[in-house]
């Protein structure tokens, strides 16, 4: 992970729907991951304890639209997104991630 940033207040925010009403997620993070390509990769990440049925369509959203879509410009990098729903599961589900990312040395050598 090169950086990390909350949301708070960057404005980066997807619409959705939840059922028939329009709603803007705004994620928790914004991390710059070096996974070996040319460019570091953005990866959006959300932390939910409770998960609603407001969060599903917001992480179904962000994984079936707003991440094709943005990559799929080809003008504003490639982007990724992931959810952590399990408190003491976050390290072991981060690390996994990383390593299918590509991104496991530099998380290992930056620990």
């Amino acid at each position: 992970m090169l950086a990390y940033v909350k949301n708070q207040g960057l404005g980066l925010e997807a619409p959705y729907l939840l059922g028939s009403q329009p709603h803007r997620y705004r994620p928790d993070f914004i991390l710059r991951i070096d996974d070996g390509q040319a460019e570091p990769l953005p990866l959006i990440v959300e932390v939910k304890g409770y998960r609603g049925e407001d969060a599903k369509e917001k992480a179904l959203t962000m994984h079936a639209y707003w991440v094709p879509g943005v990559n799929g410009l080809q003008g504003l990098g490639r982007w990724a997104f992931a959810e952590f729903t399990e408190v003491f599961a976050i390290e072991a589900e981060f690390g996994r991630l990383m390593e299918s990312l590509g991104a496991g040395q530099q998380v290992a050598a930056a620990a």
